[in-house]
């Protein structure tokens, strides 16, 4: 069955300087075309051909021999225009766009900057920082950027052995002004959420609600999704009210509002993770969102954004074919110039492949089983932390393990006696957080789990300072959007680890999705692209 003929009112004309593209070297050319007016004509052999230029008249009396007939136009697309244009008018960034908040400094200062200043939304790798050390990256942040320039924010991660640090962490976003959170790891709302969400509401003269503070909630199951996209719970945010951390007409107005207007659905993706697919995830998260709209009669968007496995232009191009309305990366940016991994690090993840990852136990939330997922190539950490995971299940505690187990153990990964691993790791949560030492101190169980924790937590700083003698013990948040964003850059300027900056690679694949949307576009109008067309290769971009 053939599509109908559609009613021919238009003709093009190529003029002197203009011409149909029918080869396929020339519908590849096309593709890449995308900032100009793209016109679709039926040409002599009656295929579809696309057409630059020239001009399109209405009636076909006098027409030249050369003309044929319009069957339709395409607009111009830019990469800025693959999203939802809310995104870039509400936070002030150029394109729909996020570099993720690496944990423990790994998207630096340098690389918030970098990408800031380029366009792009990005987040400062703050989780697993002392507030200090936040407070000093915040400082340079702002002295590099100025007030002029907002789209820039930090992360704010679930603590759950540690509520008072994450309270800690709000309460310095909110005394240094920094406009944008994104809150990560939660398994529910938490006050310290609400509390920063909520603070600065007001009414602008208009009478609208004005937010000062953005949340963006990164999730990978809908309870959660949902919990973020409702109002606060009116007994959480009296008790913020009470505690004097929120005004009443703060409080009040956050009871009319989804606690983040920003949502960003991670699907398989390096560090906490479900291992959930984008295509199945991200449909279920937007159709409760749209629910939730009408349920509450929200009178704003709500914007969903993607991320997890967007290592390639044509993975980014199917999450904004999926409705995102911006798109967040991670792993890629690891391996930039720009990233807080020591070099040996990103020299290990720019060869890794997409098979080339494991799961192994989180160091936050190690006695409750979850998991990240972390590089396989050229560390031993899955295996090892796996190891651990399976000891703590099984045993009572360190003087459980004996014998030949325990010698392995001392030798091959912690390097040390456990009972000398255990009076540094009580040494320091004495100074920090006193009451996780006394819990050890008489708990056997829990002692073996902050000793079993504390090589987690080393396996992440070895690989930020390059630690070459542990580098078997390099954990390495890496999603297989990795291994896909190495194979699609081999070959190109984009290969070697050198020229890997954190701008390059934002650029490139925007560019390359907007390529390839445009080539999906000609596509779906008949035309006869080549399979290459949707293979953008890597280049240097202004």
């Amino acid at each position: 069955m053939t599509s109908p003929e559609p009613n021919i009112r238009d003709w093009w004309g190529p003029g002197t300087s203009s011409a149909t593209c029918r080869t396929q070297p020339e519908l590849l050319a096309a593709a890449e075309r995308l900032r100009e007016t793209a016109y679709l004509v039926r040409d002599e052999d009656g295929g579809v051909a696309v057409a630059f230029g020239g001009a399109v008249y209405a009636a076909p009396e006098g027409r030249a021999d050369r003309d044929l007939p319009l069957i339709g136009m395409l607009p111009p697309v830019y990469p800025e225009w693959l999203g939802d244009r809310g995104f870039g008018e509400t936070h002030g960034c150029r394109f729909p766009y996020v570099v993720g908040e690496m944990a423990r400094g790994i998207a630096t200062a340098e690389m918030v900057v970098a990408a800031a200043q380029a366009g792009f939304m990005a987040f400062f790798g703050s989780a697993g920082l002392r507030v200090e050390t936040i407070a000093e990256n915040i400082d340079r942040i702002q002295a590099a950027l100025g007030p002029g320039i907002r789209h820039w924010g930090a992360n704010l991660i679930h603590s759950p052995q540690e509520p008072e640090a994450e309270q800690a962490t709000v309460d310095l976003f909110l005394e240094k002004d920094v406009r944008c959170v994104s809150a990560s790891a939660f398994m529910a709302l938490a006050p310290s959420v609400v509390h920063y969400a909520a603070s600065g509401l007001a009414r602008d003269a208009g009478g609208r609600i004005r937010r000062r503070n953005h949340v963006f909630a990164k999730i990978s199951h809908p309870s959660v999704a949902r919990a973020f996209m409702a109002p606060p719970p009116a007994e959480m945010l009296q008790a913020l009210v009470a505690a004097g951390r929120l005004t009443q007409e703060e409080a009040g107005l956050a009871a009319t509002l989804p606690v983040a207007e920003d949502i960003t659905v991670e699907a398989d993706s390096g560090g906490h993770t479900d291992n959930r697919t984008l295509t199945s995830l991200f449909p279920v998260i937007a159709r409760l969102r749209d629910d939730l709209i009408v349920e509450h009669g929200y009178d704003r968007a709500i914007r969903i954004g993607a991320a997890g496995g967007l290592g390639t232009p044509s993975a980014v191009a199917a999450a904004f074919g999926l409705g995102a309305a911006y798109v967040l990366t991670g792993s890629v940016n690891q391996a930039a110039v720009e990233s807080g991994l020591a070099a040996d690090a990103r020299a290990m993840l720019a060869q890794a492949a997409m098979d080339d990852v494991a799961m192994a136990p989180a160091a936050d939330m190690f006695e409750m089983g979850v998991k990240v997922q972390v590089l396989k190539r050229g560390t031993m950490f899955a295996v090892r932390g796996q190891k651990l995971y399976d000891l703590y299940k099984s045993r009572a505690g360190l003087d459980d393990i004996t014998g030949d187990e325990r010698t392995r153990l001392e030798k091959d990964v912690f390097r040390a006696p456990l009972d000398e691993v255990w009076a540094n790791t009580r040494a320091y949560f004495e100074k920090r957080n006193p009451a996780e030492a006394e819990r050890g101190t008489a708990d056997p169980k829990y002692r073996m789990a902050l000793v079993f924790r504390w090589y987690l937590f080393m396996g992440a700083q070895w690989a930020r300072e390059g630690v070459a003698e542990r580098r078997a013990d390099y954990q390495i948040w890496c999603g297989p959007a990795m291994g896909a964003f190495n194979d699609w850059s081999r070959g190109s300027f984009l290969e070697p680890p050198e020229n890997r900056t954190v701008a390059q690679i934002a650029r490139n694949l925007m560019e390359g999705a907007a390529v390839v949307t445009r080539a999906q576009q000609l596509r779906t109008f008949g035309v006869a692209m080549p399979p290459a067309s949707c293979g953008y290769r890597p280049r240097p971009l202004g």
